[in-house]
């Protein structure tokens, strides 16, 4: 049975994509920084008829709950096939290029970029040894350098310089990431879910779970032939050679 490790997977999208995952056979790892709320979460899904489901203490902002994870998913299977890196915060509702303090910085940095490079570095040993590695980073559309630039476009007006600037760090990671990669078998890429509908939009959005959910799993679902080093925004450009960086 394959296998495939989410986190931040105790909610939103990234228990969608849990969720996605199972029904397409796969054995599904919930990270979860709170244990308690990944293990109701396994029990829902498990209600619901999927029982390859089991969540993981992971704390993306903590290396050594990394590590703990790393040990306790190595102890349970010899190779993972696919990681989505869907953990995130916003950093606030307030955000300013001009005043935003380092700690805001930092605090978004720590789960939005570090976090994703320190579980992508712990887990590729076990990613390595599928004959199909996937990885998955979960990206915005607000990260485009290319959109952000038109200054006076007012499309463009709603603006969260904290998070943009740490999801376009993100999305560099991952092309120099699937560059490193590149004489490999893996596929390396960064999707935005589109403005989704979850806690983390205050339930607001023009995109269902569903939807985002069934995005990011599509490209953790590559054959071969598939893409890899590349940013796709489904949502709001449906030709994937059209998407900004």
């Amino acid at each position: 049975m394959k296998s495939a490790l989410i986190t931040g997977a105790n909610k939103g999208i990234g228990r969608e994509v849990a969720k996605r995952l199972a029904q397409q056979g796969y054995f599904v790892y919930i990270g979860s920084r709170d244990l308690e709320n990944g293990q109701a979460t396994v029990q829902e899904l498990n209600a619901a008829g999927l029982t390859n489901l089991e969540a993981v203490q992971l704390d993306v902002t903590s290396p050594d709950s990394i590590r703990a994870a790393r040990a306790a998913i190595g102890a349970k299977t010899p190779m993972l096939d696919v990681l989505v890196n869907n953990a995130g915060i916003s950093g606030g509702m307030s955000q300013s290029a001009l005043n935003a303090t380092l700690e805001q910085f930092q605090t978004v940095f720590e789960t939005n970029v570090f976090g994703v490079a320190g579980v992508t570095q712990a887990f590729l040993d076990l990613l390595q040894k599928s004959p199909e590695p996937r990885i998955v980073n979960v990206s915005t559309a607000m990260a485009s350098l290319t959109l952000y630039a038109d200054l006076d476009n007012a499309n463009f007006a709603y603006r969260f310089p904290v998070y943009q600037a740490s999801k376009t760090a993100l999305n560099m990671y991952t092309v120099n990431l699937a560059y490193e990669l590149r004489d490999t078998l893996f596929k390396v890429n960064a999707v935005c879910p589109g403005y989704t509908q979850t806690d983390f939009t205050g339930y607001q959005g023009t995109s269902t779970v569903e939807e985002a959910g069934q995005r990011i799993v599509k490209y953790a679902l590559l054959g071969p032939d598939g893409p890899t080093g590349k940013y796709f925004s489904e949502e709001y450009f449906p030709a994937p050679a059209t998407c900004p960086w």
